[in-house]
C-alpha cells in the first residue's frame, strides 16, 4: 500500500470509506482519541458534514504495575473497570479509588485544555464513529468504545486508515461497524504507513476543535 501523506490525507481516505458505509444516515457525531486522532477526524467529520469532538481515554494502571490496565475513565464521567483483572489481582476499592481519582484531575485538565469551555458533544441516540489515527493494539480504542457504550449511543463505528489486521478484526465483535482502510499483513507499528507522522500538539488539537465547532471542518479546504 502508498504511505499515507498525513493524519489528514489518511482522514480523507478513511471518510470516503465512511461515506459509503454511512450513506443518508442522520445524527452522526466524529469523537477523535487525542491527540493524533483529531487531524484525522478532522478530515471525516468535514467530509461527512458532521460535528467533531474529543473523546479523552485515561489508562487506569494497576498499582505497583502501572503499565498493565486495570480499567479507564473516558470523556462523560465514564469509569471502565477490567473486573478479570481486579479479581486475580486482588487490588483494594481504596486503591481503584485513588487511580480514578488521580487520573480523573488529568482528564479534566486536558478537557478544559481541548475543549475551551465548549461542553462535550451529546453521544445518546447518535450514531457515534470513533476515530484515531491507526489501531496497533487496540487497548485505547477498546477503552474509549466500552466507556463510549455507557452513554448509550444509537450505533458506534470504529474508524481508523490502518491497523493490524487480527486487531482490526477483533473489534468486528465489539462495533456495530468496524472500518480500517488498511489492514497490510507486515504490520509493525500504526507510524510506519505514514510519511510524516510528526506528533500532534495540543495546540493543534484545539485548533481543529476550535474551528470544527465553528462550522469550519465542513467549509474549509483541508490544511
Amino acid at each position: 500500500m502508498e504511505l499515507f501523506r498525513d493524519r489528514f490525507d489518511a482522514g480523507r481516505a478513511l471518510g470516503q470509506r465512511l461515506r459509503v458505509l454511512l450513506g443518508d444516515s442522520t445524527d452522526v457525531l466524529v469523537l477523535a482519541l487525542p491527540r493524533g486522532g483529531v487531524p484525522v477526524g478532522f478530515e471525516v467529520a468535514r467530509m461527512l458534514g458532521v460535528p467533531l469532538d474529543v473523546f479523552v481515554v485515561r489508562k487506569l494502571g494497576t498499582p505497583g504495575h502501572e503499565e498493565l490496565a486495570m480499567g479507564a475513565i473516558a470523556t462523560g464521567g465514564v469509569t471502565v473497570l477490567n473486573e478479570g483483572i481486579v479479581r486475580r489481582l486482588g487490588i483494594p476499592q481504596v486503591a481503584i479509588a485513588a487511580a480514578v481519582e488521580r487520573e480523573a484531575r488529568e482528564l479534566a485538565r486536558r478537557e478544559r485544555l481541548f475543549r475551551d469551555g465548549r461542553p462535550p458533544a451529546r453521544v445518546w441516540g447518535r450514531t457515534v464513529i470513533l476515530v484515531d489515527d491507526g489501531l496497533a493494539t487496540g487497548s485505547t480504542m477498546r477503552a474509549a468504545l466500552r466507556a463510549l457504550r455507557q452513554q448509550e449511543p444509537a450505533r458506534t463505528v470504529v474508524g481508523v486508515p490502518v491497523g493490524a489486521p487480527e486487531t482490526c478484526a477483533a473489534f468486528q465483535g465489539e462495533a456495530d461497524a468496524v472500518v480500517c482502510v488498511h489492514t497490510p499483513a507486515r504490520f509493525f507499528a500504526v507510524g510506519q504507513w505514514y510519511e510524516d507522522f510528526t506528533q500532534t500538539t495540543d495546540d493543534e488539537v484545539r485548533e481543529l476543535l476550535a474551528r470544527a465547532a465553528h462550522g469550519e471542518a465542513t467549509a474549509l479546504e483541508a490544511p
